[in-house]
């Protein structure tokens, strides 16, 4: 399936006071908006996903599955910044007539929301009966449903927080000195920063995997190697394979983006920002994720007035969310059959 790609022509305002002059959102839909135009399902991809959540949500969204285009109208919008189809700094500045790399504008969470509403009213959509996402897509959900809380009816967070921590944000710095130590990230062409951006990668998988994780699928089977570990291809290949998909001046956007979301700015603080969600909320922790850990997810549940509350028990960290579909299925079909208002949904993972 190819992406749609809708044009915005007036000038976009970003929270920074800056602008974009005019703005590409690449997205993609599943099924068919019913009569009543209550059966949207939104899903907020994370940092380095596209639209096409049917490729890489499998076994959660698609034919057979939980979210399914038989029963809902389905839509994921490629998210501000991202190189697959939306406006990003690989895109052509129009004042300039050259790509805007490095010169692209500083933009937040609550702008790619502001963006997402514009495609939300561009595909007459009024309520969004699901709302939901993970990691970043999971911050992008919680500022909509802040921004717009008559519009959101149910929202499913999942291995996200209200406001990026400082483990987070030094994360995110860690891999940016990655990026500015590759000379060519410097100079200032689509190409540049691969070799950054690969090292980069490399340190995210540190977060979003754990000790047991890699102790398991990386382990030597021999006491007799002192070098080309499993471990070390494992982190070269997985860094290649972002290098070859993305662009390193985009990664670099999009960690700032993360480093900026606290739903507490301008609005009187963390809690006072949650407790406007009117949507009946689920909340999903993963136990072993050492990148958002599970506190910040009960931290949601405590502020977020109508919330439930599910913790997640998968060996694969952070990306349990991307990984531990038919578990994640169980509690959502759980949580929609629950009075949500201070529900901790106990339910194993399914082995």
């Amino acid at each position: 399936m190819n992406t749609e790609i809708f044009k915005y022509t007036q000038p976009f305002g970003l929270e920074s006071g800056e602008q974009l002059h005019e703005l590409e959102i690449g997205f993609h839909t599943y099924g068919r908006l019913n009569k009543e135009k209550d059966n949207v399902i939104w899903i907020c991809h994370a940092l380095t996903a596209n639209a096409d959540v049917f490729d890489w949500w499998k076994g959660f969204v698609g034919t057979g599955n939980k979210f399914n285009p038989e029963e809902h109208f389905i839509v994921c919008a490629n998210i501000l910044g991202s190189p697959y189809g939306t406006t990003n700094p690989l895109s052509i500045n129009p004042a300039s007539g050259e790509p805007y790399l490095q010169a692209f504008p500083q933009f937040t969470i609550r702008d790619i929301v502001k963006a997402h509403q514009l495609l939300a009213n561009h595909l007459g959509i009024g309520n969004i009966h699901i709302l939901i996402g993970g990691s970043l897509g999971g911050q992008q959900a919680i500022e909509w449903g802040i921004i717009e809380p008559a519009r959101i009816k149910n929202l499913i967070l999942i291995a996200t927080n209200a406001r990026h921590s400082p483990w987070g944000v030094a994360f995110n710095e860690s891999q940016r000195l990655a990026l500015s130590a590759d000379p060519t990230f410097h100079d200032n062409t689509p190409d540049g920063g691969q070799k950054g951006l690969k090292a980069a990668r490399s340190i995210a998988l540190l977060s979003y995997r754990t000790y047991k994780t890699y102790g398991i699928t990386q382990q030597e089977e021999t006491d007799n190697k002192t070098d080309d570990f499993k471990s070390s291809s494992y982190q070269d290949y997985q860094g290649q394979k972002l290098v070859n998909r993305f662009n390193a001046h985009s990664y670099w956007y999009l960690t700032k983006v993360m480093d900026s979301h606290n739903v507490g700015r301008g609005r009187n603080g963390v809690e006072k920002a949650l407790s406007l969600i009117k949507a009946r909320t689920l909340v999903i922790g993963i136990k072993s994720d050492v990148l958002f850990p599970i506190e910040e997810q009960e931290y949601l549940f405590r502020h977020i007035p109508k919330s439930a509350f599910a913790e997640l028990d998968s060996f694969y960290g952070h990306d349990g969310f991307l990984i531990e579909t038919e578990a994640l299925t169980n509690i959502i079909t759980s949580f929609f059959k629950t009075d949500v208002k201070g529900k901790i949904i106990e339910l194993q993972r399914t082995a």
